[in-house]
């Protein structure tokens, strides 16, 4: 069965007024979810409303403890990664600029299946900034999550294929190298 999130103390849902669960079956391994999370090159292709995210720690990818500043619901956030177990859970807490008060901690669970992954995806969020955002939006924070969850399976998806592709290329390239030099085989 799935696994649940670590909250922090402070950011547990009972404790939050806005809080929403996402999850998708992807056809992608973990292993690819996860390069797409930890790489924030990659955030600009499937996370909704990123343009930018700087890491402040010099690292080129996410890692326990990594600090970095993004743009997300139309905010310039700091956050921090607070939890890192390669390839199965991140999760990041952190706060909009504009309101220091207000903050939101964002948990990621990678689960292996039969077919791929399940994506499981948590969110609490306090504070003015955010209550105001939901007050005129209700459902705001869920449908970013959901088209964030879309849009990282086609993505994921997407790069599985390309990788798939280009291994298929090189074994026939490496068959038909091969074959011209006379030796056969089962291609």
């Amino acid at each position: 069965m799935f696994e649940a999130i670590n909250w922090p103390e402070a950011m547990v849902p009972s404790r939050s007024p806005i809080h929403f669960t996402n999850e998708l079956e992807v056809e992608a391994s973990p292993e690819t979810i996860w390069s797409l999370l930890v790489d924030p090159q990659a955030w600009a292709t499937f996370y909704p409303g990123v343009e930018h995210v700087q890491l402040l720690d010099g690292h080129d990818s996410l890692r326990l403890g990594t600090r970095f500043e993004t743009n997300l619901a139309g905010q310039d956030v700091f956050a921090s990664v607070q939890e890192f177990q390669p390839v199965t859970r991140i999760a990041w807490g952190g706060y909009p600029k504009a309101s220091e008060a207000s903050r939101a901690y964002h948990a990621w669970i990678i689960t292996p299946t039969p077919k791929g992954s399940h994506l499981w995806t948590e969110e609490t969020m306090q504070g003015p900034l955010w209550i105001e955002l939901a007050k005129q939006d209700p459902e705001v924070f869920w449908r970013t999550h959901e088209n964030l969850l879309a849009a990282l399976a086609k993505v994921a998806t997407e790069r599985e294929n390309r990788e798939t592709s280009r291994a298929a290329v090189g074994a026939l390239k490496r068959s038909l190298q091969n074959v011209q030099k006379g030796k056969v085989s089962d291609v």
